[in-house]
């Protein structure tokens, strides 16, 4: 007989992410907020030390694998956002009222949650303008507003400078600088290679689904904040080209994994071997002989014939990549439709009623008598993220990550010496951060011992035991807010990913048709057939490219939703079916388009599966938008 599953929520509080120790991280980790305190207290500054070493902290938290140029907006846009929280926090707590202060503080989570629907930096910006608008009214200082946001900046910057400057494990071969890029794009044709081995096998769906976060990971990694429109470094163009000449090859492999028929084990043979060209920085030797007996076949070979010419290339021709930007009419669109809406006024509600309990707790002195009450209001914009996972499981790996972490910080104070071995400490936990990321709970913990060791350093030694009560209030407060009954319907935001990704994959499939944006695909089917292949294939892939990521997105906020409690998770039922519908469809677009390039015209299979797709995303009442005139 069988154990019963634990639920969803309860199931994703106990599963942890797993893979090798970030050792580059860990020592960046060491070298941030340890050090930044130490200063601070060494030349008898003290409050910036703390303001600093809780800014390298927060920035730690999204120090992710990836290339130096992407780390620079993934660290720096929330280490601006969180410095202009404390500015506002600061000078609002100072000169505002309790009711003043809480309205302020409310239409702050208001404006922040509905920027967090964007994209994840935009969501890390938003916690961090909440966490240090909390920390700027609730935690009384000497400091001037604009002090403390260059504090705040100050860590943050030292953070993002060791993230810049330290070499990491695979920088050995060729220009240090693009190590990161290099293994994003390395990773790219390794999972061609594997997409490929798994033809046909019960695993295919999963590698193409590995596929599509590589090549996501890998634009991520090369489309970082420059300073000159295009690449001016021979080793990035270099790898530009790489990436580039890897899209026709992910095209082709996803083409074969439509038609479901094994491929001989040595078609995988040629993308490992770029793999490690591009690892290695050398030539690519010699390639498996082709295989032309099928159209994807065929297109494969092709694919790899163009790979080995651009690796064996000096120097680039062209390093722009073929990927669709989002203009400022998508990104408003995201945060003021119905995710964004949604999202935003929960936010609102969970900040504003938790900064008005702290200052009213803080005020009459339930909890003691100490002089900070951020603690409350920053725990419930930590909770409220669902980008962290379920609420119910937030909730959990919340709470008992503070029980843990206020524990052990309780036995460390009580051992160690003041100040050096609470420095010690900071730095310690500091290290973890990145190891900690992988659970909420891990991470909360971590978190709870380094700020408890940093609030005993500013002054506070009685923050232990009220950090737990605050917490718990924290956690059932955001359970009651994320139960309410909202304007507009429930799961507006994945719903509104949904959508996103119903229309990239129509411009995607309008496109390989060669129809016009003003008729809808289903009825272009029987006519398009017959035209030949697109002329401008970067153009197609960057569709591609855009149909693929904005699925995976929809794919993950699903996931997410579906684990929430049952009262919640129902409001998203059957979302899960549109998204497999929708990937179908984007398949076999992909598949169409491999074949209209090898012969010109669509077999019977290839019309009857997209026609079919579009009426499963009718039945299920999915409106698939006109494509944009200026695509």
């Amino acid at each position: 007989m069988s154990r019963p599953a634990a639920p969803p929520w309860l199931a994703h509080a106990l599963r942890a992410q797993r893979g090798p120790v970030p050792w580059s991280a860990v020592t960046r980790g060491a070298l941030a907020a340890g050090p930044l305190l130490l200063v601070g207290v060494a030349t008898g500054h003290t409050g910036p030390g703390v303001l600093a070493a809780i800014a390298a902290m927060l920035a730690g938290i999204n120090d992710r694998p990836g290339s130096r140029r992407a780390s620079v907006k993934r660290l720096g846009v929330p280490a601006l956002a969180g410095a202009a929280g404390l500015l506002v926090g600061t000078y609002a707590g100072q000169g505002l009222a309790a009711v003043p202060l809480t309205l302020v503080l409310t239409l702050l989570g208001l404006l922040a949650g509905g920027i967090s629907a964007v994209g994840p930096v935009a969501s890390a910006a938003g916690t961090q303008l909440l966490v240090a608008a909390a920390i700027g009214a609730g935690m009384p200082a000497a400091l001037s507003g604009w002090q403390r946001a260059l504090a705040f900046l100050a860590g943050a910057g030292w953070l993002m400078m060791l993230r810049l400057v330290l070499p990491t494990p695979g920088s050995l071969a060729g220009d240090f600088r693009f190590d990161g890029e290099r293994e994003a794009v390395a990773d790219v044709y390794d999972a061609v290679a594997a997409l490929l081995d798994g033809v046909g096998g019960p695993h295919a769906t999963a590698q193409r689904a590995a596929l599509t976060a590589a090549l996501d990971h890998a634009q991520d990694a090369l489309a970082g904040p420059r300073l000159r429109r295009y690449a001016s470094s021979a080793a990035e163009r270099r790898l530009r080209a790489q990436y580039a000449a890897a899209l026709p090859l992910a095209e082709a492999a996803t083409a074969l994994y439509w038609a479901g028929e094994p491929v001989a084990a040595r078609a995988a043979e040629g993308p490992r071997r770029l793999a490690a060209a591009v690892r290695g920085n050398t030539g690519t030797g010699p390639l498996p002989a082709p295989h032309r007996s099928a159209p994807a076949l065929r297109a494969l070979d092709d694919a790899l014939l163009r790979a080995a010419e651009a690796f064996d290339r000096a120097e680039s021709r062209d390093d722009r990549l073929p990927a669709r930007r989002r203009s400022p009419k998508d990104v408003v669109r995201a945060a003021f439709g119905t995710g964004g809406r949604e999202y935003g006024l929960r936010v609102a509600l969970c900040f504003g009623a938790s900064a008005a309990i702290a200052q009213a707790l803080h005020h009459t002195g339930w909890y003691g008598h100490h002089q900070h009450w951020y603690w409350l209001p920053a725990t419930a914009v930590f909770l409220v993220k669902p980008d962290l996972g379920p609420l119910a499981s937030r909730v959990l790996c919340r709470a008992a990550g503070t029980v843990l972490g206020a524990l052990v910080f309780a036995g460390f104070a009580a051992l160690l010496p003041r100040p050096a071995g609470l420095i010690a400490l900071v730095a310690v936990c500091g290290a973890l951060v990145p190891v900690a990321t992988r659970h909420f709970a891990a991470l909360t913990a971590v978190v709870t011992v380094l700020v408890l060791a940093l609030v005993m350093v500013g002054g506070d030694s009685q923050a232990s035991v009220s950090r737990i009560g605050e917490t718990l209030l924290a956690c059932a407060l955001v359970l009651v807010v994320g139960h309410l009954p909202m304007p507009g319907e429930r799961g507006g935001g994945v719903r509104a990913r949904l959508a996103v990704a119903g229309a990239a994959a129509h411009a995607y499939l309008v496109h390989v048709l060669g129809e016009s944006g003003d008729r809808a695909g289903r009825e272009s089917v029987d006519d398009c057939a017959g035209r030949g292949s697109v002329d401008d294939r970067a153009e197609r892939w960057a569709l591609r490219r855009e149909a693929y990521r904005t699925l995976a997105e929809a794919r993950t906020a699903i996931a997410l939703a579906a684990a929430e409690l049952p009262a919640v998770a129902r409001h998203t039922a059957g979302t899960d079916a549109v998204a497999d519908v929708l990937e179908r469809l984007v398949d076999t677009t992909t598949a169409c388009a491999v074949h209209l390039d090898d012969t010109g015209r669509l077999t019977p299979r290839h019309v009857r599966q997209l026609r079919d797709s579009l009426a499963e995303l009718e039945l299920e009442g999915v409106e698939v938008p006109p494509l944009p005139a200026a695509a």
